[in-house]
C-alpha cells in the first residue's frame, strides 16, 4: 500500500512540475491576478467551478445570439432587440444561480477535504 502511495505521489509531483514549468502558467502566476489567486485558493476554486459550470449556458446563449442576429438580418430588428434583452436577462439569472451553486459546491468540497485530511492525519498518527 505504501509503495503505491509513493508511486502515486511521485507521478502527481511530476505532473504538477510539468504544469508549473509551462511558460504560460509562469506568466499568469507572476501577474497580479495569479498572485491573488495563489494566496486565496478558495476564491480560485470557486472561480474554477463557476467557469466550468457556466460554459454550457454561455455557449447556448452565444448560439441563441447568433441565430437571432441572422433572423434580425432578414427584417425583425425590433423583435430581435426584445428577444436579445430577454435572453440577456435569462442568462444573467442562470449565471447568478450557477454562481450560487458553484459557491455551495466549493464550500461542500472544501469542508469535505478538510474533514478527510483530519481523519487521515488521525489514522496515520503514531499511537
Amino acid at each position: 500500500m505504501a509503495k503505491e502511495m509513493k508511486d502515486l505521489q511521485k507521478r502527481w509531483l511530476s505532473m504538477m512540475e510539468a504544469i508549473n514549468s509551462n511558460s504560460h502558467v509562469v506568466a499568469f502566476m507572476n501577474s497580479r491576478l495569479g498572485q491573488y489567486l495563489d494566496r486565496h485558493p478558495f476564491v480560485a476554486f470557486s472561480l474554477l467551478v463557476f467557469m466550468a459550470v457556466s460554459a454550457v449556458p454561455v455557449a447556448f446563449f452565444l448560439m441563441f445570439a447568433i441565430t437571432t442576429s441572422v433572423i434580425a438580418c432578414i427584417g425583425m430588428i425590433i423583435v430581435e432587440g426584445f428577444v436579445m434583452s430577454l435572453g440577456g436577462v435569462t442568462l444573467l439569472c442562470v449565471l447568478v444561480g450557477l454562481g450560487l451553486i458553484s459557491l455551495a459546491v466549493s464550500v461542500v468540497l472544501s469542508v469535505s477535504y478538510m474533514a478527510l485530511t483530519t481523519v487521515v492525519k488521525y489514522w496515520s498518527a503514531p499511537r
